[in-house]
């Protein structure tokens, strides 16, 4: 039996599909390859183009495939584009949830993975962010997700799906021949790196009066090969027989802005200019999650995630990868 990863093609999607095929599950994967990249996708791995949306593609899929559990990273995740474009999230995340459940529904498929987000919490009202606080998002980014795992609640009351919902903080690092490559870049880490490698003149820190230490704000980071880890602990859980449940995924510590990119001229050796830009709308100060629950239900055990390793193993793939996948059009990472 077959693991479909929806969204396979993507930054964390693809670090999922080489642990599978690492471990030895048999592997398939969907995506539209919108924000994917296929060069990302192991060549062990059975790939199927097309969207979540389209329910006879999604259904013809599961019926070559023989499905045992879906991991689900097919959503829209950007905060800004969703408030510019909020009907497009909540047709791609919210309708095409709906029909990757409707064919899981029809095909039997009972345990369900799912990518979701610190964004479900909003603002929080203290730190660390804990499975039990108030889900209060604050753009259709954040409702989206929280709506996607609603549905899923409500399909495991009527159906029996079951489904492990992981919440993320910040994911950064690579691992290996894959890395982090979005068009446009919005993520601090790669954002830093791009600046070493001269193809920006600065970073900017949004903000530098916050009530931290160094008055940048601070944020959760957790190792993407870590974060997958969970993932395949996830499947495991729901494999047993165990109930669904919603987990935090990070650290349980924060790194400020400053902090990173003074790592970040550490790791690469290179001077990586800084400018003070206005304070982002929305930012709070700190955001913090503890993963608790991950670590004692799960038995989850992050071993790479210091902001060193994360930012060496990120640097290592941005240096060999100067323009992300268009270096390494058609390779087979096998």
């Amino acid at each position: 039996m077959s693991i479909l990863v929806l969204g396979g093609a993507g930054y964390v999607g693809s670090h999922a599909v080489q642990a599978l095929v690492e471990k030895g599950y048999d592997t398939a994967v969907v995506d539209n390859l919108v924000t994917g990249h296929r060069e990302a996708v192991n060549g062990k791995a059975r790939f199927y183009e097309g969207d979540i949306r389209d329910q006879a593609f999604l259904t013809s899929v599961f019926h070559q495939e023989n499905v045992e559990a879906v991991i689900h990273f097919a959503a829209s995740s950007l905060v800004g584009e969703s408030v510019s474009e909020p009907l497009e999230y909540w047709d791609n995340n919210v309708s095409g949830t709906r029909v990757v459940l409707d064919v899981m529904k029809e095909a039997g498929v009972k345990h369900i993975v799912f990518s979701s987000t610190a964004a479900t919490y909003g603002e929080p009202e203290q730190v660390p962010i804990t499975e039990d606080m108030p889900e209060r998002p604050t753009n259709p980014y954040g409702e989206t997700k929280l709506a996607m795992e609603k549905l899923m609640r409500w399909c495991d009351e009527a159906y029996g799906i079951r489904y492990v919902s992981l919440r993320y903080f910040n994911v950064a690092g690579a691992g290996g021949s894959i890395g982090e490559d979005h068009d446009p870049e919005t993520h601090l880490i790669p954002l830093v790196l791009k600046t070493a490698l001269g193809q920006r003149e600065s970073i900017s820190i949004f903000g530098n009066d916050y009530d931290t230490p160094d008055g940048t704000c601070i944020r959760d980071y957790v190792h993407v090969e870590d974060l997958i880890d969970a993932h395949l602990l996830a499947i495991r859980y729901l494999q047993e027989g165990k109930g669904s449940g919603i987990f935090n995924l990070g650290s349980s510590q924060g790194f400020s802005v400053k902090e990173i990119i003074e790592t970040s001229r550490q790791v690469t050796g290179e001077k990586i200019q800084e400018k003070v830009a206005p304070r982002r709308k929305g930012d709070p100060a700190r955001l913090i999650a503890s993963s608790d629950k991950a670590r004692s239900v799960l038995g989850w055990t992050p071993t790479r995630t210091t902001i060193e390793r994360i930012i060496s193993d990120a640097w290592e793939w941005h240096k060999g990868h100067p323009r992300g996948y268009n270096d390494q059009k058609g390779a087979d990472l096998s």
